[in-house]
């Protein structure tokens, strides 16, 4: 899992172009500046290409923080 949550965390470094960010398992949308539903999508879909993985859009709005993204990433064990 540590290395799920170090390629999370460029991502959203990459992504909200923001080199200050920490993630863990509990971050959320109002953990993170600019992280709002709009971006939220964008963002899925940034991890998606990172790990090769497809959300559904179930698994896509109802994510409460970065913890439950990631144990999808991890069930699904593609390019990790």
């Amino acid at each position: 899992m540590d290395k799920i949550y170090e390629r999370l965390t460029q991502v959203f470094r990459d992504f909200f172009d923001d080199d200050s960010i920490e993630i863990d398992e509990d971050t959320t949308a109002d953990d993170i500046d600019d992280w709002d539903s709009l971006s939220h999508i964008t963002l899925m879909s940034a991890v998606e290409d990172e790990f090769g993985v497809k959300f559904t859009m179930g698994e896509v709005s109802g994510m409460g923080n970065v913890g439950e993204m990631a144990e999808i990433i991890k069930a699904r064990g593609t390019k990790l």
